[in-house]
Formats: structure tokens, C-alpha cells, sequence
């Protein structure tokens, strides 16, 4: 099977990544990256991101790499790709919000949680 972790240039999107290998290790399984940013795959991957695919551990093969759609909400994207691939476990990063920001804003976290087909790891960055 697979980890699955939903990727952005942020704090929350490093933390989601560093747990997601955490896991794929533990697992002994493959890692895939949905990276939230659109973008066009024919541009490359984003620099953060290939900063942090340097420093896999041996053990963990080099993933495979999906971006979500421009037209695509992110939590409707990440449920999507867990719904493909049907992987092990689905990684996410999380920020700290106000119960009104929470109301006002909706939360991709809260729609993957309650959306997935599959377990979903939901992470808080240290920072």
C-alpha cells in the first residue's frame, strides 16, 4: 500500500511531509505526495519539495508526485487522490484556527477527516 500525504510550501506542509516518511517507514510501504499548490507537473517539482525528497531515508523509494488541479478544492482534492489510491493512511498538515475562523472559513483538515475513505494522520507544525 501507500502513505499518502498532502504537500504545500508552508510549516504545516513540512511537518505533513517529515510524518508521512516517519510513516511510510514504519509501514515499510511507498510514499505519494499530492502537492496542494496548482501548478503545471511539466514545470518541475517545487524547490521546497525537492529539498526535502533529498533527504529520504534509504528505505523509502522516491514517490510519486501528483498536483492538484487549479479548479479543484484542496480538500476535494485530497479526498479524491485517497480515493484512487486507495493508500494505508492520509497525511495531513494542520494550523491552529479560532473556533470563528473555523465557522467563517471552513476547514480542508475537518473535510478530509470527515470525507476520507481511509485513516487520516493530522499533524500540527511546531512553529
Amino acid at each position: 500500500m501507500t502513505v499518502l500525504v498532502a504537500y504545500n510550501d508552508s510549516p504545516q506542509g513540512e511537518t505533513a511531509f517529515r510524518a508521512a516518511v516517519a510513516e511510510a517507514v514504519h509501514r515499510a510501504t511507498d510514499l505519494a505526495v499530492l502537492v496542494l499548490t496548482p501548478q503545471d507537473a511539466d514545470a518541475g517539482v517545487p524547490a521546497s519539495l525537492a529539498h526535502l525528497l533529498d533527504t529520504l531515508p534509504a528505505e523509502v523509494a522516491r514517490p510519486e508526485i501528483s498536483y492538484r488541479p487549479e479548479h479543484v478544492d484542496p480538500a476535494e482534492a485530497i479526498v479524491g487522490a485517497a480515493e484512487r489510491t486507495t493508500p494505508d493512511v492520509v497525511v495531513v498538515g494542520a494550523r491552529k484556527r479560532s473556533p470563528v475562523g473555523k465557522f467563517l472559513l471552513g476547514s480542508t483538515t475537518q473535510r478530509v477527516l470527515l470525507d476520507s475513505p481511509v485513516p487520516v494522520l493530522v499533524v500540527k507544525a511546531s512553529h
